[in-house]
Formats: C-alpha cells, sequence, structure tokens
C-alpha cells in the first residue's frame, strides 16, 4: 500500500489524510505547543481564537517557507512519524472485522460418505441427488406371488406418502458412517381394500376327486384342495414393504382347505361293453384285465348307464323275480345248478347284477335275463377284486 501525505499547517491541517481537526487535532496542538513562537491571540465577534500569526492565509506555494521558519527539521521528521503511524493506525482499523466475524462458517453441499438413508447409499450425493434416489426407491413397485402369477402393485394405489426431504435435510448435517431409518405413511384402508380383492381373485374351493368316462374308459380327475388368503398376514407384510422402502417379493400366505373324499374316484372301476359282451376292470383309469361276458337278450336287455355296486354276496340263494319268464320257479339254494353261480355282485339297477352262471355256453352271447353272467371262476376272480360302491359303467357299444 503506499502511504500520501499532505500538511497544511495554517488553516485546516491533513495529515496522513486525516484533518487536523479531528483526528490530527492533538498533534496540531502539540506542534504548536513546542515548536511555535509567541502568538498573539485575540477575541473575534464570532466568540472564535485566532492565531495573529495566521490572519495572512499563505497561498500553497508558500508551505516550504512556513515551515523552514517556523518548525525546526527535528520537528518535521517527529511530524511525518506520527502522522504515518496514524495512518497505518486507521487503515488497520478499516481492514480489521468487527468481533465476533474473525470466522466463517458454510454449510456442507454434499452428504458424508458412508451415510445410509432407508437402506440406500447417499454419501457423496447432493441434497437434490440423494432426495431423488430415495424417492425412487420406495417408488418401485411391490412385487406379490402366487405359484407362477406375479402382481406389482404400485405404491400411489394406496396413498403412500414418505418425509424424504425431511430426512436428507439430517443426512446432510450428519457424520460420516451415520445410518437412518425411514419410515413411509400409508392409507390402511386402501392397503386393506387392495388385499380383499387378492383374496377374491385367489379364492379356491376345495372339490372332491371326480370319475369321468372318455371314449368309454375311465378318467380320474384329481380332487381340488382348496386355498384362502390370509388376509391380516398380508396387510401387515405388505404395508411393511411399503413404510420401509425395502421391496422383497412377497409370497402370498394360505390357509389350504382338504376337499371332501370321493371313494369313487379311485380304486375299483368296471365298464361293461353290451354290444361286444365284454367286462374290463380298471384302477383308476389304469387297466387291469378283461372277460368275456353274457349280456341281457333284446326283450330282457341289460340297462346303460352309471350304476355301482350296491351288495356282495357269496354262494348266494337264488330268488325267481316277478317276470314271466321266471313264473312257477321256486328259490334254488347255494350249490351246484344255482342260477347265480357262486357269486353275486347286485348293482344299484333294479333285479340287475354280475354273477357266475352254471351255463357256460351263453358266455359271449346276449342271452341272459338283464343280468351280466360270467364264468365262475372269473366271477370269483373279479368279486375278490371289486368292492360295494365301485362304479359299473354299461355302454352300448
Amino acid at each position: 500500500m503506499r502511504t500520501w501525505f499532505r500538511m497544511r499547517l495554517v488553516g485546516g491541517a491533513r495529515f496522513g489524510g486525516c484533518d487536523a481537526r479531528t483526528q490530527g487535532a492533538p498533534i496540531a496542538a502539540a506542534i504548536g505547543a513546542t515548536s511555535w513562537g509567541p502568538r498573539e491571540v485575540r477575541s473575534t465577534s464570532r466568540g472564535r481564537t485566532e492565531d495573529a500569526a495566521a490572519r495572512r492565509r499563505p497561498r500553497s506555494g508558500d508551505s516550504a517557507l512556513i515551515l523552514n521558519r517556523v518548525l525546526p527539521r527535528s520537528g518535521l521528521v517527529l511530524a511525518l512519524v506520527l502522522a504515518s503511524a496514524l495512518a497505518a493506525a486507521a487503515v488497520s482499523r478499516a481492514d480489521t472485522p468487527p468481533p465476533g466475524d474473525t470466522t466463517t462458517t458454510s454449510a456442507s453441499s454434499t452428504i458424508a460418505d458412508g451415510i445410509m438413508l432407508a437402506g440406500v447409499a447417499v454419501g457423496g450425493m447432493t441434497a437434490d441427488v440423494a432426495a431423488s434416489t430415495v424417492h425412487a426407491a420406495f417408488w418401485q413397485p411391490v412385487v406379490l406371488r402366487v405359484k407362477t402369477t406375479t402382481i406389482k402393485l404400485d405404491p400411489t394405489v394406496v396413498g403412500l406418502s414418505v418425509p424424504v426431504d425431511l430426512a436428507v435435510a439430517k443426512a446432510l448435517a450428519a457424520a460420516p458412517g451415520t445410518t437412518f431409518a425411514l419410515r413411509g405413511i400409508v392409507d390402511a384402508k386402501a392397503v386393506t381394500a387392495f388385499v380383499a380383492k387378492l383374496a377374491d381373485r385367489f379364492a379356491k374351493e376345495p372339490a372332491p376327486g371326480r370319475l369321468l368316462l372318455r371314449a368309454n374308459k375311465p378318467v380320474v380327475i384329481d380332487p381340488v384342495v382348496g386355498r384362502m388368503l390370509k388376509q391380516r398376514m398380508t396387510v401387515a407384510a405388505l404395508t411393511s414393504e411399503l413404510m420401509r422402502g425395502t421391496r422383497a417379493q412377497i409370497a402370498l400366505p394360505f390357509t389350504f382347505l382338504k376337499p371332501a373324499a370321493n371313494p369313487t374316484a379311485g380304486g375299483p372301476v368296471i365298464v361293461i361293453r353290451r354290444a361286444s359282451n365284454l367286462l374290463t376292470l380298471y384302477d383308476g383309469s389304469r387297466y387291469v384285465r378283461q372277460f368275456k361276458v353274457a349280456t341281457g337278450q333284446s326283450i330282457y336287455p341289460t340297462p346303460l348307464g352309471r350304476f355301482q355296486i350296491v351288495v356282495m354276496w357269496k354262494n348266494p340263494w337264488w330268488y325267481p323275480p316277478p317276470d314271466p319268464w321266471a313264473k312257477g320257479k321256486k328259490p334254488t339254494p347255494p350249490g351246484p345248478g344255482n342260477p347265480l353261480g357262486t357269486r353275486w355282485m347286485g348293482l344299484s339297477a333294479p333285479g340287475v347284477g354280475i354273477h357266475g352262471t352254471p351255463e357256460p355256453s351263453s358266455i359271449g352271447y346276449s342271452l341272459s335275463h338283464g343280468c351280466i353272467r360270467m364264468l365262475i371262476p372269473s366271477a370269483e376272480w373279479l368279486f375278490d377284486h371289486v368292492r360295494v360302491g365301485a362304479p359299473v359303467y354299461i355302454v352300448a357299444s
């Protein structure tokens, strides 16, 4: 810095840029007291005092003359030194900040390293980037799964709101390595309503297995296990994923309902082809064995349809039916010559059954009075491989 000086000792003196009437006044007075000779002082009408020697105002060019006359050379040097010191002090005071402003503080514009916010690493990010990243994590859809089916829930459907800006502000002021939890808020009624819709969509009533006949062959339809969504558990799991910002896939929990038993859906099944005079035994839909049989005459046809075995007798008695062909006949006890042979498997069709016959020559023909005749050894074998309740299909082919 370059310091300049100008001295006016008559009128108003300036020292180092300071008016002698102000800060330089004491110095001017001191110089006047020590370096100047006797002065004549008089009072003016204005109440001011003047130095008689200063009545004549010298021109600016007369300054050196006055100094040579009035001040010794040593006094001039002293004045210059004092003026310089005062100017330096004034500049120093002007450049010195006020007390309390000696240090300045600025908020950090980025988040410290290692800070985690709701499971998201936000260290080194600005506030805007961190808020955007955390917001994106919370607004990812929640994925729910039922076996191979997935459902994606948009968080806006259940009114999710998250105080991201407040959390980011705390992260900006936190120490490195700090971990913050962040929780969102959802509309509980909206979550419950959404889960109720899921429950309706995936509900399944239990159903027993079924036995069908397709192309004259039995087909077993497996039983259906029922299921019912555990709604409270689903609401809790879904709310947790939404509020925490985590997005683990949720496997929907169910209560499974056991179907009622259907004994006819499995086990022995008999299919009788009337026109072919064939009886085939199946185990469910699996073929077991086939026999030649005799079926009813055209006047006494074997009935068509689905029936079941309702009674099974060994060594049965034969009782004449109330039909014209049996008029005058008497009941026959078990033994040789019994029209039913040694086994009787009565069907749900009235008066019709599967039995042995003492007339093996009728097998393969339509010669019976409506029943299904078998060779006695074949009837005995079949008797041991069926049960009461076993389905019997009689078809035309």
